[in-house]
């Protein structure tokens, strides 16, 4: 596989975790420049782990989680949606100020729920990296980093942005998490 090859496929499997990177800075006024380095370091090592996962795994194993990957990261990413916008929602309603949701909800634990979510399509893409006879350390490495610039990306544009939206920043965030679940899952439905 040449650079410009492992690139676009890192770029393409860096999409998912951009966009959260994007909803989690607009929803959370509290994200400090750390916690995005923090978490587009998260995204970056599972968005790397996942496909030697994948490539050691085998052909079996990538076939019985391709087969249900698209609604896993569904799942995962249309209930953290959901229950943003319906804090959200329930925070506009009630009139209460702010722009986003506080920090407190901000945890490790959604930080790697999410990181699961948007990297598990990685899984089957290493095993199709064995089978390209790829060394999987480098091409890992190399997704990890693009991922990680990736998500740095996200972060800024949601900062930057998430002041502009004020309230309606956190409705934004949940919605956004939710298409890029529908998205997933309906491209895998329709073989996309």
């Amino acid at each position: 596989m040449t650079l410009p090859s492992l690139f676009l496929l890192a770029l393409g499997l860096s999409m998912d975790a951009f966009a959260v990177s994007v909803s989690n800075s607009l929803c959370f006024a509290g994200l400090r420049r750390r916690d995005g380095a923090l978490t587009s370091a998260a995204f970056g090592i599972f968005q790397g782990l996942m496909p030697i996962l994948g490539f050691f795994a085998g052909r079996l194993f990538a076939e019985a989680v391709s087969a249900v990957d698209h609604w896993i990261a569904f799942v995962l990413l249309g209930f953290i949606g959901g229950k943003m916008l319906a804090e959200a929602l329930r925070e506009l309603r009630a009139g209460e100020a702010g722009a986003c949701a506080p920090q407190k909800r901000f945890s490790l634990r959604l930080v790697l729920v999410q990181a699961v979510a948007t990297s598990i399509d990685a899984l089957a893409v290493g095993v199709s990296l064995a089978a390209l006879a790829v060394n999987i350390w480098s091409a890992a490495a190399f997704i990890a980093c693009v991922t990680f610039a990736c998500c740095l990306v996200g972060h800024a544009v949601g900062r930057r942005f998430g002041a502009l939206l004020g309230s309606k920043a956190q409705v934004l965030g949940g919605v956004i998490l939710i298409v890029l679940g529908a998205k997933i899952l309906i491209e895998h439905l329709s073989g996309g």
